[in-house]
């Protein structure tokens, strides 16, 4: 990918509210492109290559969930996404088209800055100048490389989305360890659980499908009830 031409690329068609978003980003010492039409935007994203994309679900022409597929294809970095608040389904389609967050509407923008901040330490956490760092995490066919961000399970290279990548990382780290939501919450996403946020079973499940795990009764990533999650070392095969 070439240089940054920008931070952000902000998607989203309500004027006012993308104007007053920007400002506020600009304020803060970050740079944004903005881009109203969702038939627009993938022209839009290569020609400024940015850090990180927040991307409104209801767009005219193409929708927000088609865009953050075909985003994810061709970019690596941190998609953000808007969805109407106390919708569920809207968090979980579009976690599963393969962004990394989501914010409900209508958004604080101190909210959208502080989670857009987040996304962004945790991609410049993970550059190449941490390429020496501890060496990569086995457990049979399971190889979770912190260095360059990737996954392999019995030799193929697993697509994860960049939270998908840090839960099963942190998962890892903890091997054997039963993790609560909280202990979770506050390693991924830098702030505190509120109790309701229910986005980390949805990675969960993506993650058990993604690794051969069995929805209904895993064995690779177990759910302890009442507790939390816990990776089994042992679950993974001879390698």
């Amino acid at each position: 990918m070439s240089q940054h031409a920008v931070d952000i690329l902000l998607v989203e068609d309500d004027r006012r509210l993308a104007d007053l978003t920007a400002e506020y980003f600009r304020q803060n010492g970050l740079s944004v492109a903005l881009e109203s039409d969702g038939d627009r935007a993938i022209a839009r994203f290569r020609e400024e290559q940015p850090r990180i994309v927040l991307l409104d679900l209801m767009l005219p022409g193409t929708d927000g969930v088609t865009l953050c597929r075909q985003l994810r294809q061709q970019f690596g970095g941190p998609i953000l996404i808007f969805t109407a608040r106390d919708s569920d389904i809207d968090q979980v389609i579009g976690l599963e088209a393969g962004a990394d967050d989501y914010v409900a509407k209508p958004v604080d923008p101190m909210v959208l800055l502080a989670r857009t901040r987040a996304l962004l330490r945790r991609v410049e956490s993970a550059a190449p100048d941490q390429a020496e760092a501890a060496a990569d995490i086995v457990f049979g066919g399971l190889r979770v490389s912190e260095a360059s961000q990737q996954v392999w399970l019995d030799g193929a290279e697993v697509e994860l989305t960049t939270q998908e990548f840090e839960l099963i990382s942190l998962l890892a780290r903890h091997a054997g360890k039963v993790l609560s939501r909280k202990d979770i919450f506050r390693s991924t996403r830098g702030i505190e659980y509120d109790g309701l946020d229910r986005s980390i079973d949805g990675r969960i499940s993506k993650l058990r499908r993604k690794l051969g795990d069995s929805a209904t009764r895993p064995a690779r990533i177990k759910t302890v009830w009442g507790k939390g999650y816990l990776l089994v070392p042992s679950a993974w095969g001879a390698g």
